[in-house]
């Protein structure tokens, strides 16, 4: 397996966080966390592999314990919010206070404020782009949220598509002088751009369709694959009070996720976002640090 500039990120957060499930759950005892985290924490140390953990702030509320673990088996942590209400659903006063509450939260338990942010399901665009300034004035170095492809629920049409410093006025455009770096999730662009990042795509798409376009992808710019542990879990609960297309896009091919992650981990090298950035030469020193 050659090294490469690739970052694997895995979005700690409840198996009732998603978008299309979380109205129509309530808060359930049973999160099934340390059951779904410990297979993947188990694979990455067996080929190797550090990630960043996006950890929700009420995750890192009710498992301190468990972030504390990945933390100190030297995978980098951030900040995935606090409540996972998308940014649209947020005031610019909500959004900060969630910022200060998952930062005091997990600096508490590693030591260190988080550098880098994962707006819930990639709800970070131009109509959310004063998320930037918040982070930025809260010490963050570099954001992770954009989907550079229009979906039915979220996406920027025109965004860049490898990392880049987004400007505050039009996350699509990139800013020589910004402070902030945004590292946008993987598309193949073969004239039409197809999502390859993982989370249902890996699901969803072919094991060979997925190696051959991130191959296609990965000679000309870093790939960030993202993956959440309810989705490599076999016994996570099923929503059934939803209709078919948001439970399709939410359980389909779970059972399978965890193999086809482990193949991926045999054939392609990641790390942690920070050090990409760092290697891309699009962040300072902060970015490497921990």
């Amino acid at each position: 397996m050659a090294e490469a500039n690739n970052a694997l990120v895995v979005d700690l957060e409840f198996w009732y966080s998603p978008e299309f499930v979380r109205t129509h759950v309530q808060k359930h005892d049973d999160d099934q966390m340390p059951e779904s985290v410990t297979p993947l924490l188990e694979l990455l140390d067996a080929h190797k592999t550090k990630a960043t953990f996006a950890v929700l702030g009420l995750v890192a509320e009710r498992h301190p314990a468990l972030v504390k673990s990945i933390f100190d088996r030297g995978h980098e942590i951030a900040s995935h919010g606090y409540s996972h209400r998308m940014l649209d659903d947020l005031t610019e006063d909500e959004f900060e206070q969630e910022i200060v509450r998952s930062v005091a939260l997990l600096s508490a338990i590693t030591g260190e404020e988080p550098i880098g942010f994962r707006a819930p399901s990639y709800s970070l665009n131009n109509p959310t782009r004063w998320a930037l300034r918040i982070l930025q004035e809260h010490g963050f170095k570099y954001d992770a949220s954009v989907f550079p492809v229009r979906t039915r629920l979220y996406g920027v049409s025109g965004a860049p598509l490898r990392p880049y410093r987004p400007s505050f006025e039009d996350i699509r455009v990139e800013s020589k002088n910004g402070s902030m770096v945004e590292f946008p999730m993987t598309v193949l662009d073969i004239g039409a751009k197809i999502p390859v990042a993982g989370g249902f795509y890996l699901r969803a798409l072919p094991s060979r369709f997925l190696k051959v376009a991130l191959r296609r992808v990965e000679s000309s710019r870093p790939l960030i694959i993202c993956i959440h542990p309810w989705e490599t879990h076999a016994q996570t609960p099923r929503v059934n009070n939803i209709s078919w297309f948001p439970r399709f896009v939410t359980y389909y091919g779970i059972t399978k996720a965890l193999k086809k992650l482990d193949d991926l981990l045999s054939e392609f090298s990641f790390r942690p976002i920070r050090e990409v950035l760092s290697m891309e030469g699009l962040s300072d020193q902060t970015c490497t640090s921990g």
